[in-house]
């Protein structure tokens, strides 16, 4: 079932990604061609409150060409661990920062055509840190109420995957 790379070229470079296509020999025999999205990896931070609030964010994604609900979440910077990376998102972008942390997961996001790997994580015991957004980041933070948050879920209200997977996570963790 495997297949092997016989020619690769990166076909562009980018600030978040790059994209190469390689030449592969099938389990037949047969070439193909195959495009790849190359990225360094990236984290989504469920952080959760003392009242069971839920912290999400909602911004505009371009790709999307919408708003969407979403955990705190950003690329993994080059020789950053995964948890650093958490971290220092979570901060970033809402100003809080967590006594608590749990990996819970980690998968590809889109394995049809990237090797992203994303790592989620569970925040608790949060407390106030300071809030540097990156400049090109327009976002607004929300206190989201667990139970509301696997609603909105449930309707499509939010409809990022990770932010689903880490959010159902949370729920399968903390559930008796």
């Amino acid at each position: 079932m495997n297949e092997k790379t016989v020619d690769s070229k990166t076909i562009y470079e980018g600030k978040i990604l790059n994209l190469r296509v390689d030449t592969v020999t099938l389990p037949n025999g047969k070439p193909a061609k195959r495009e790849v999205v190359v990225h360094q990896g990236a984290v989504a931070v469920a952080a959760v409150n003392e009242n069971d609030e839920i912290i999400l964010i909602k911004q505009f994604r371009y790709p999307a060409g919408k708003i969407l609900w979403e955990l705190p979440a950003g690329k993994i910077d080059s020789g950053e661990i995964p948890q650093e990376c958490a971290i220092r998102e979570l901060a970033e972008e809402t100003g809080m920062g967590a006594r608590e942390w749990q990996h819970m997961a980690t998968f590809y996001t889109t394995p049809g055509f990237s090797d992203e790997i994303m790592h989620v994580y569970f925040a608790r015991n949060l407390y106030p840190d300071r809030r540097e957004m990156d400049e090109d980041e327009f976002l607004e933070i929300h206190l989201v109420p667990f139970e509301n948050a696997i609603e909105m879920i449930k309707s499509g209200e939010i409809e990022d995957s990770k932010s689903i997977a880490g959010i159902l996570l949370v729920s399968l963790k903390t559930k008796p």
